[in-house]
Order: C-alpha cells, then structure tokens, then sequence
C-alpha cells in the first residue's frame, strides 16, 4: 500500500478509537487490533503527529503508580474523521473503477 495513503488512514483510525472515551497507548493499540496491526513504534509517531495538528490533546494521569498518558480527541479532530468519511465516498467510487471487469468504454471515437 502507498505509504502516504496508509499513513492518512492510519490517523484517522487512531482518532476514531479515541472518538468516544479518552485512551492511552496500549489501549488504542488494543482497539484496533480486530482491524488493523499497528504497533508502539508507529503509533506514539502518529499520537504526536496529531497533537502538533491539534487532532488531539494528551494529559498525564496517574495508574497504579506510574504515570499514564490519556489521549482525547478535540473537535478538530472530529472534523477530520467526518471529512474522512466524505473522502471516503470518492475512495470507494475509484476502487469500484480499478477492480471493474472488462471494459465500459464507449465505442465512439
């Protein structure tokens, strides 16, 4: 898969399992498990990469004696998911178009 085009959908799908409670690390990873790997090294990358963008906010809690980071999602980050899902109509639509069988082209020249 194009690196680029995984590492847009690889965002969305952080922000999305943080859509509804605030998360932490290995719980998103958790989350995310049924339908997509990720791993520590690429997902702390993508959790800091959404906070400079304002996707996302990160507090420090305490958890049976270490401390924790939570994620939460900001209303920005909302809006990336919901623009996401309007990309998607087009993302659907081009791979209807590549895996069509034969070809549905006009015959006029």
């Amino acid at each position: 898969m194009d690196i680029q085009l995984k590492r847009g959908l690889l965002d969305v799908c952080v922000l999305a399992a943080i859509k509804d409670e605030d998360s932490y690390g290995y719980q998103i990873i958790k989350d995310m498990k049924p339908y997509v790997e990720i791993s520590e090294s690429t997902l702390y990358p993508i959790l800091r990469r959404l906070e400079s963008a304002a996707f996302l906010t990160v507090r420090t809690a305490e958890h049976n004696g270490r401390l924790r980071k939570y994620y939460h999602i900001t209303p920005l980050g909302r809006k990336r998911i919901e623009a996401f899902r309007e990309e998607w109509e087009e993302m659907i639509s081009i791979y209807q178009f590549v895996i069509r069988e034969g070809g549905n082209r006009n015959d006029e020249i």
